[in-house]
């Protein structure tokens, strides 16, 4: 059934949106209407390049610190897709892209599904620290390593010839 619905709803998109264009266009005209898919279309980017940007030094903030950075993960998808619809030549696509730009809406949607999100990470900040998931990893510190190696090494041998 639900497939069912997530199909019907991806071919009724079109015809909502024609349907919207239709309307839109007998009010206002043609041109002022495909001016607003224009500024649409610019917004979109424009707020992805500013909002994205914001999200990523939060999840950067986050990834430093060591927390887990899943809503703001979540956000930067919304901000990605909220970009993405308002691209989409559509008025209902572009409320829809508006209204995911908005933070308040953001963690509404955060609220609904975060719970059903599970981040899993094993990550390290600035690729530093520990051991290696296979635990072959063996973490030197600066006194511990020399270039210069020892003479006294077996690995330094020389086979005489």
């Amino acid at each position: 059934m639900t497939r069912f619905l997530t199909g019907l709803a991806i071919l009724a998109l079109p015809l909502l949106e024609i349907a919207g264009f239709i309307v839109v266009g007998g009010w206002i005209g043609v041109l002022p209407t495909i001016g607003l898919e224009v500024l649409a279309i610019v917004a979109g980017v424009m707020l992805v390049r500013a909002q994205g940007a914001g999200a990523v030094n939060r999840i950067r903030k986050a990834a430093a610190a060591g927390a887990v950075p899943g809503r703001d993960l979540a956000h930067g998808a919304m901000i990605m897709l909220a970009g993405i619809l308002l691209i989409i030549p559509g008025f209902i696509t572009d409320i829809a892209g508006l209204l995911l730009f908005v933070p308040f809406v953001r963690d509404l949607v955060w609220r609904l599904i975060g719970s059903r999100i599970t981040v899993v990470t094993d990550f390290r900040p600035f690729g530093g620290g520990g051991p290696g998931r296979d635990g072959r990893t063996i973490d030197l510190d600066e006194d511990e390593y020399s270039r210069g190696g020892s003479p006294d090494s077996p690995w330094r041998r020389i086979e005489p010839q």
